[in-house]
């Protein structure tokens, strides 16, 4: 197995999730260790310093530990779906989320780490950016950039669904009829079924779970 990635990942971190959906689809199999984010493995530290995931650890060394990395080394060896197949000026939008709605949306869901800020205010500045990515939807014609599924749509809809998840009485209540069909499409789509699959947490010693389309996930003793 010392051939094959090790990818540090959290199941619910939206960072991780977007990094598996690319290897998934890509078709890199990896030893998957699921990390619980407060009681950090000692080889994840070891691995990169920013300690926190993802992070993949090439066969030869190499340590990948930005998730837009990770999607990228994964879909320039493979990318059957054509996702790098979109035009540069969409990057800006993936800028955005990762910069801007993050920004708002860590103030809104995570508001008592933060009490100098509205919570409300957050929240309607995150909802500004959600609606124009509602108008893009309509306009595209079902994806952000075009009627399929492209990198920004797999980039920036995991923090959407958390987005969504923290209130979700509110906001199903919300005007935004091409991003809540685009969202539950993502979501009900099975590339996200298939890489949401909950693993126990990996210690030091443990047998080694191979994350992948292998056909199955199973686990590998050492």
């Amino acid at each position: 197995m010392t051939d094959t990635p090790i990818l540090y990942s959290f199941r619910r971190c939206p960072y991780a999730m977007r990094a598996r959906m690319a290897l998934w689809i890509g078709g890199t199999v990896c030893r998957l260790r699921e990390v619980q984010l407060s009681d950090k493995p000692a080889a994840l530290l070891a691995a990169s310093a920013k300690a926190t995931v993802p992070v993949l650890v090439l066969p030869d060394g190499t340590v990948i530990d930005q998730s837009l990395d990770i999607a990228r080394w994964a879909l320039a060896r493979n990318d059957p779906e054509s996702w790098l197949d979109y035009p540069p000026e969409a990057d800006a939008l993936i800028v955005r989320n990762d910069g801007a709605f993050k920004h708002h949306l860590d103030r809104w869901k995570y508001h008592a780490r933060h009490p100098d800020e509205d919570p409300d205010t957050r929240r309607a500045s995150a909802l500004a950016i959600v609606q124009d990515l509602d108008i893009r939807l309509g306009v595209m014609g079902g994806g952000l950039c075009g009627a399929r599924r492209t990198w920004p749509d797999i980039a920036i809809f995991p923090f959407i669904r958390q987005f969504a998840r923290h209130d979700q009485s509110w906001f199903d209540t919300q005007p935004l009829p091409h991003l809540h069909r685009w969202l539950a499409e993502l979501v009900a789509s099975p590339l996200f079924t298939a890489t949401m699959r909950e693993y126990a947490i990996w210690r030091e010693g443990d047998s080694e779970v191979i994350f992948g389309q292998t056909g199955q996930t199973v686990s590998i003793d050492r």
